[in-house]
């Protein structure tokens, strides 16, 4: 058995950060892919954003990317509560997914839809589940032949996640038709809110509660609609000012 000095420690270096169409942390779905709508890039900062650095990626349709938790707490809990488990049931740590681990490390599998080599490094992602301004510290091909493992047990989330019915009240419906998204957008807020982003333990009550999400340059607005635990509407889609995310480095 190797003896470890505890002193040791490690720097990771950003290569680059993430633009994506969530401006914050709230609504972001809990796994990557299950918002197939949502846009992003990743843009690598010097000296990583040589073109040579990509040579061959663009022959690859997944990546994994490794980031940091930078919007969580520089904590960490032996116990947490995953969402999936209605946020009651604790289990450890590293038999979850939770943001409050020792070296806020993330990992995701991510679509790859395109490769910009043209000034710079820029990524082009599908299905991204990172809020805008995330560090990424490594990138890797996946290897579907090595790495999908259908038979593989899934501990306490062996299928994906219930979705909801998601509608539309007529004021957000106008607000749609004046975007020239329209289609996008509305795939993208059905399908982020149909995982249910509400705390995991206010998902089962029937309150009149607003709560707001935002995506993109908008802030939309919903609720559980009484008496139907299965939809959540949307009652208000309102345009924000929000400020661009820049990339460190450029």
């Amino acid at each position: 058995m190797h003896d470890i000095p505890s002193s040791d420690s490690f720097t990771l270096t950003p290569i680059g950060y993430i633009e994506s169409d969530y401006p914050d942390k709230f609504g972001v779905p809990r796994q990557p892919g299950l918002a197939p709508a949502a846009n992003a890039s990743l843009a690598l900062t010097p000296p990583f954003d040589d073109p040579l650095t990509v040579r061959g990626l663009s022959e690859f349709s997944h990546l994994w990317v490794t980031f940091i938790f930078h919007q969580s707490p520089q904590r960490w809990t032996p116990l947490v509560r995953p969402p999936r488990l209605g946020g009651n049931r604790k289990v450890g740590v590293f038999a979850s997914r939770s943001t409050h681990r020792p070296n806020r490390l993330g990992l995701s599998l991510i679509e790859l839809t395109g490769v910009d080599t043209a000034n710079g490094v820029r990524l082009h992602l599908a299905g991204c589940d990172l809020v805008s301004g995330t560090p990424v510290v490594d990138i890797k091909p996946y290897l579907p032949w090595a790495e999908a493992r259908p038979e593989a047990k899934a501990g306490f989330a062996p299928e994906p996640p219930t979705r909801l019915t998601v509608t539309f009240s007529e004021a957000a419906l106008a607000s749609l038709s004046l975007r020239s998204d329209a289609v996008t957008l509305r795939a993208l807020v059905e399908q982020v809110l149909s995982q249910d982003p509400r705390p995991a333990y206010q998902c089962n009550q029937q309150t009149p509660r607003l709560y707001g999400v935002r995506l993109r340059d908008v802030d939309i607005k919903f609720r559980a609609v009484q008496n139907d635990a299965t939809t959540l509407e949307v009652v208000a889609i309102d345009s924000l000012s929000i400020q661009p995310c820049v990339t460190p480095g450029r």
